[in-house]
C-alpha cells in the first residue's frame, strides 16, 4: 500500500484566514488573492508615505532645510540674472518675451500681407468698372489742347514771348 503524501497546510495570517489545503485552492483564488494583496500593499505603501511626508514637513529642521534651500535657489537665480545682465547676455525669460514678441509681429504682418493680397485682387476690378484709365486718357488729352491753346494765345499777344519780370511772377499776400 502506497504511504499518502502528508498534505501541506498553509496559514495566511495577514488574510485572516483558516488553514487550508494547498490541493484544494483553484487557480483562480490564486490570482484573486495576489490582486488582493497587491491593492492592500500597495494601499499600506501609499498610506505609510503620506504620514512620512506629513512628519518630515512637521519637523522644524526638514521645513527650515526646505525654506533655507528655496531661499538660496531664488538668490542663485537673481545672481544669474545679474551675471547675464552684466555680460549683456539675454535670460531665458528676455528670450520668451522676445519670441513671444516676433511671433505677435509675424501674426500682425501677415495679417497686412493679407489684407494687400485682397486689395491687389480687387485693384484690377475697380479700375476696369470705373475706366480710370479712359478717364485719366480724356484728362491728358484735355490738358495738352489747353497747353495748346495757352501757347497760341501768347504768340497771339503783343509782346507774347516777352519774360515777365521778377517782382511781377509773385505776388505777396498779406494776411
Amino acid at each position: 500500500m502506497p504511504i499518502a503524501a502528508p498534505s501541506r497546510v498553509v496559514l495566511c495570517a495577514s488574510l485572516r484566514l483558516a488553514p487550508y489545503r494547498l490541493e484544494d485552492r483553484s487557480p483562480m483564488s490564486d490570482e484573486t488573492e495576489s490582486e488582493g494583496l497587491r491593492e492592500r500593499l500597495a494601499k499600506q505603501s501609499e498610506d505609510t508615505l503620506g504620514r512620512l511626508a506629513e512628519d518630515l514637513l512637521a519637523n522644524p529642521i526638514v521645513s527650515g532645510a526646505i525654506a533655507r534651500a528655496s531661499e538660496a535657489r531664488e538668490k542663485a537665480t537673481a545672481a544669474q540674472e545679474a551675471a547675464f545682465d552684466a555680460l549683456n547676455l539675454p535670460t531665458a525669460a528676455d528670450i520668451e518675451r522676445l519670441t513671444r514678441r516676433v511671433r505677435s509681429v509675424s501674426q500682425r504682418l501677415e495679417g497686412i500681407e493679407d489684407g494687400i493680397d485682397r486689395l491687389d485682387e480687387r485693384l484690377p476690378a475697380v479700375a476696369e468698372s470705373s475706366g480710370i484709365d479712359r478717364r485719366l486718357e480724356a484728362i491728358e488729352g484735355q490738358l495738352a489742347a489747353i497747353t495748346h491753346e495757352l501757347t497760341a494765345l501768347r504768340r497771339a499777344m503783343p509782346d507774347g514771348n516777352e519774360q515777365v519780370p521778377d517782382h511781377q511772377e509773385r505776388m505777396k499776400v498779406s494776411g
